[in-house]
């Protein structure tokens, strides 16, 4: 990330409203088009002005209605024309303006997709929520009103500064004395409102944070009766935000009042300057009228001018949120040099790996391994022993500090990742569930699945029986992350979605810890037929799960400190041999017959 005190200064915030510009490219002829209709606005604004003069000099020299008339529906006419240019201006403007937002919104969304598991650990949902809205949304902004408006300002203070000087150029300078004072203070005003916008813009994030971590875990919050509190929490939150929302809109009204007593200081200086010119004849009466006409024109636009260096500070700060995202490469991506289809049978191999956090901790270290095709290989140790890390390294959510792995003799750098992961079933143990239909979670890996191999996936996690019996079926919905299903029921929803897959390597990562015994029974009977051709790696707590294993692994402290059979495993005084009497020892201290008749079959 680049460092706050490099994020200052005008070079900076131009920086950012050059590259903002570059998402303006592929719409050329829309921009063409806008630009087109703004000029013919331009136009008849300057226009009108003019007629008006003309009037003045016609009522005050030659009272004639017929050339009234014309003057009038010269006026009318102008209005007409103008309100056609600006109607189109605003419609395209708008249209160019959703087209970018619809490319940032995707270009946000890909690189999201692209980040490895610790950009996640470590940024918030909701914060990457508001990127994604609140800050495409200024940038919309900047696109469709004020990019186009402040080319208008400067276009009509070009053509008024023209056509004023053309006319009385003592009188021109009097009337637009006070433009650089306006634009000495918008620039100043736009640098100290950006951090304030960027600070606003942050608090949202945060402040959307808070309410989808309360949402989520409402269960919780009511379980334990902290509504109080977090209700507290939010409403500090929402303070600070209001805080620095009220603060930037002081700096911006105060900026506005400023320049419009400025703009009519001058109109009374014009008017006295202008009245004397009058009187002298050194212009017409309706000259002076066309110069106020001009000034009170411009002031709009330049009172307008606050309002833009509004909307520029806030997609500024919008624009360098974006960017960090969009400049963000992943941590892990493909090397240049891959070897694609080279996952044959599902050998793995890890040789001297270890894994260490960002701030240095260690979570493995030099684990060495081998899983034969068709083996099966379980992982048992304490909470934290780094069970789920090391088999999130195989996948390579995340990439090891040392060592290598290897998956049929080629290191898993060099197997493009959607090969690696199209061929890896991955059952975590946090289960997830889109809000969609039964149907569509157990093929989402595979969505051109036919029914009838999603009902054998089913059928393999046994739940087939279970959804047949819902009213709708496949078709029914299962609520967001699966509320509408059991905690076990989500995990065999999640075991038919990796089995659909048909993948060489299986990794269930304490996914059966929800299931009755008897339907993880019936589970694990279906997994025998598939470890002849498929590599499995379980993670579990319960001996039950994995003392059919071919080779049981036991961490501690991130290394490997026993592993081989169950059978000789239990031999050995150790950790095993500790759990296994923990779980199947009764109350009496004697071993109980059931559950140890059900761990003496061997695994083939």
């Amino acid at each position: 990330m680049k460092q706050k005190d490099s994020r200052s200064g005008l070079k900076y915030n131009l920086i950012i409203f050059l590259r903002l510009q570059k998402f303006l490219l592929p719409y050329k002829l829309d921009m063409i088009l806008v630009y087109g209709f703004l000029g013919v606005s331009s136009v008849f604004v300057l226009v009108i002005p003019a007629l008006l003069g003309k009037a003045v000099d016609i009522i005050q020299t030659q009272p004639n209605l017929e050339s009234i008339t014309l003057v009038a529906l010269g006026i009318i006419g102008s209005g007409i024309l103008r309100g056609m240019a600006s109607y189109g201006q605003a419609y395209y403007s708008q249209a160019v303006s959703q087209k970018i937002a619809f490319d940032i919104r995707n270009l946000l969304y890909d690189r999201f997709q692209r980040q490895s598991f610790s950009f996640f650990d470590k940024t918030p949902t909701a914060e990457l929520m508001s990127r994604a809205t609140a800050d495409v949304e200024a940038i919309r902004m900047l696109i469709s009103f004020a990019i186009l408006r402040m080319v208008q300002v400067a276009v009509l203070l070009l053509m008024v500064t023209g056509i004023l000087f053309s006319k009385n150029w003592q009188l021109a300078l009097v009337t637009l004395a006070v433009l650089p004072f306006i634009g000495f203070r918008t620039t100043k005003t736009s640098r100290r409102l950006r951090p304030i916008w960027l600070s606003v813009q942050e608090g949202i994030a945060a402040l959307s944070t808070i309410l989808q971590e309360n949402l989520s875990g409402m269960k919780v919050v009511k379980a334990f009766g902290r509504e109080t509190e977090q209700t507290e929490k939010f409403n500090q939150q929402a303070m600070e935000v209001y805080s620095r929302n009220v603060a930037a809109n002081g700096e911006q009204a105060a900026n506005t009042a400023l320049m419009t007593f400025a703009v009519y200081i001058a109109a009374g200086i014009q008017l006295l300057y202008g009245g004397s010119l009058v009187i002298e004849g050194t212009i017409s009466a309706g000259d002076l009228t066309s110069f106020i006409f001009y000034l009170l024109t411009i002031t709009v636009y330049v009172r307008m001018i606050g309002w833009l260096g509004n909307v520029l500070s806030r997609a500024v700060a919008a624009g360098e949120r974006i960017f960090d995202i969009l400049d963000l490469e992943p941590e892990i991506r493909n090397l240049h040099t891959t070897y694609p289809n080279v996952i044959k049978s599902g050998k793995i191999e890890y040789d001297d790996v270890s894994f260490n956090y960002e701030n240095g901790t260690p979570v493995l270290e030099k684990i060495s391994f081998s899983a034969e095709p068709g083996e099966t290989i379980a992982i048992v140790g304490a909470t934290g022993s780094g069970k789920s890390t090391l088999i999130n390294l195989l996948s390579r959510f995340y990439e090891p500090t040392n060592g290598e792995i290897r998956i049929d003799g080629t290191d898993i750098k060099k197997v493009p990742l959607e090969s690696l992961r199209g061929n890896i079933g991955f059952v975590q143990q946090e289960i997830f569930l889109f809000s969609t239909t039964i149907k569509e979670n157990i093929a989402y890996g595979k969505s051109d699945a036919s029914m009838e191999s999603i009902r054998e996936a089913a059928k393999f996690a046994q739940m087939d029986k279970f959804i047949s019996s819902l009213p709708n079926g496949y078709d029914s919905i299962v609520g967001e992350r699966g509320i509408n299903l059991s905690g076990g029921q989500r995990q065999r929803l999640a075991i038919a979605r990796t089995i659909l897959l048909d993948p060489k390597i299986v990794i269930l990562d304490d996914s059966l810890s929800s299931v009755d015994t008897e339907t993880e029974a019936l589970i694990q009977n279906n997994l025998k037929q598939m470890i002849e051709q498929t590599t499995t790696i379980i993670v579990a707590q319960r001996i039950a799960s994995i003392y059919k294993a071919d080779k049981i692994l036991v961490l501690d402290s991130g290394k490997i400190i026993q592993q081989g059979t169950h059978a000789n495993l239990i031999k050995q005084d150790g950790a095993y041999k500790n759990l296994y009497q923990l779980q199947l020892t009764n109350q009496n201290g004697n071993l109980s017959t059931a559950a140890d008749s059900n761990i003496s079959e061997p695994l083939r």
